[in-house]
């Protein structure tokens, strides 16, 4: 049994990780590059995915009930009221709330981290509203 050990005479195992040392013996960052810390970095937790796609799947389980219980009107029509409710115009220095949007996906009762981390009102990325309008209209 090896346990996931190599055989005790091999040689050169592990020699392609070493990064190119400069003259102080540490790597040398202007001719190597920038590592990445992702693969030194434990994989993520198997549930990470799950989390982050949790509210499409949701929402996708949804639609398809809604599909066999009362027919291919009811997704439709839930996904044309999204789509005009994720689309309501705004003056770009001026954040959405998504309330519309909260209320037809049944998230408008729950409180979730959105709603005290990091509020919109306490951001520290405010601008002036004239330099933003005239940025997204092209004329700045």
């Amino acid at each position: 049994m090896s346990f996931g050990f190599g055989k005790a005479g091999q040689s050169g195992v592990g020699v392609s990780n070493i990064e190119p040392v400069g003259f102080y013996g540490v790597p040398d960052i202007m001719t190597a590059g920038l590592s990445t810390r992702k693969v030194h970095v434990v994989p993520p937790h198997p549930l990470e995915a799950s989390e982050k796609n949790f509210h499409d799947n949701k929402l996708r389980m949804e639609m398809n009930m809604l599909r066999n219980t009362q027919g291919l009107h009811a997704p439709l029509k839930m996904a044309m009221e999204l789509k005009a409710a994720r689309k309501v115009g705004r003056l770009p220095f001026l954040s959405s709330s998504n309330l519309m949007s909260d209320v037809l996906l049944g998230r408008d009762d729950q409180i979730s981290f959105d709603d005290f981390l990091n509020p919109v009102e306490f951001r520290e990325e405010m601008g002036q509203p004239h330099a933003i309008v005239e940025k997204s209209l092209g004329i700045l």
